[in-house]
C-alpha cells in the first residue's frame, strides 16, 4: 500500500502542477505564464514549447498516478524533473523560497522509488496485462540519461546565475 500512496501522490501533485502550467487552473499562469518563463532559459520560440511539454508532463503525470505503463513513466518524469533542476533552477541556493531545487530534487526522489519498485496495489498494468520488460525498461534509462547529458553539453542560454548578473 505504501507504494500506491507514493505513486497517487506524486503523480497526482505533478499532474495539478502541470495543470496549473497548461491550463491556468489551481492559480497557475497557464500557456501564457509558462511560455514566459521558458523563453528567457533558451526556449525559442516558446509557446511552441510549453504546449507539448506541458501536456506530455500531464499525461505522464496521470498514467503514473494510475499505474500504467510502469515503470517507464516515473522515468520519463525525472526528464522533466531533471530540466527543472539543471535549466530553471540553477544558480539558486537549494531552498524552494530561494528559487532552489528543492522540490524537484525531492520529486526525482519519489519518481525513482516508484520506478524502483513495485507500482503497488491496484495498478492499471496488471488490470490490463501489460508488463514492460526489464530490458525495455534499461534502454529508457540509459536512452533518457544520453540525451540530458547530449542536451546539457549543445550550445545554449547561458547559465541562469550568468544570465542574471548580465541582465
Amino acid at each position: 500500500m505504501a507504494q500506491l500512496a507514493l505513486r497517487l501522490v506524486l503523480g497526482g501533485q505533478l499532474t495539478g502542477h502541470e495543470a496549473q502550467k497548461l491550463f491556468g487552473r489551481l492559480a497557475g499562469s497557464g500557456l501564457d505564464g509558462t511560455s514566459g518563463w521558458l523563453a528567457p532559459i533558451g526556449y525559442r520560440p516558446a509557446k511552441p514549447w510549453a504546449a507539448p511539454a506541458g501536456l506530455s508532463e500531464l499525461g505522464g503525470e496521470a498514467l503514473a498516478a494510475l499505474g500504467l505503463v510502469h515503470p517507464l513513466v516515473p522515468v520519463a518524469t525525472c526528464v522533466a524533473l531533471d530540466i527543472a533542476t539543471l535549466d530553471v533552477r540553477a544558480g539558486h541556493p537549494i531552498w524552494a523560497a530561494e528559487g532552489g531545487a528543492e522540490l524537484p530534487i525531492t520529486n526525482i526522489a519519489a519518481a525513482m522509488a516508484v520506478s524502483l519498485t513495485s507500482s503497488g496495489a491496484f495498478p492499471l498494468d496488471h488490470a490490463l496485462g501489460i508488463h514492460v520488460p526489464k530490458s525495455v525498461v534499461s534502454l529508457a534509462v540509459l536512452g533518457v540519461a544520453a540525451g540530458e547529458v547530449v542536451a546539457e553539453r549543445l550550445p545554449g542560454p547561458a547559465p541562469r546565475a550568468q544570465r542574471l548578473e548580465e541582465g
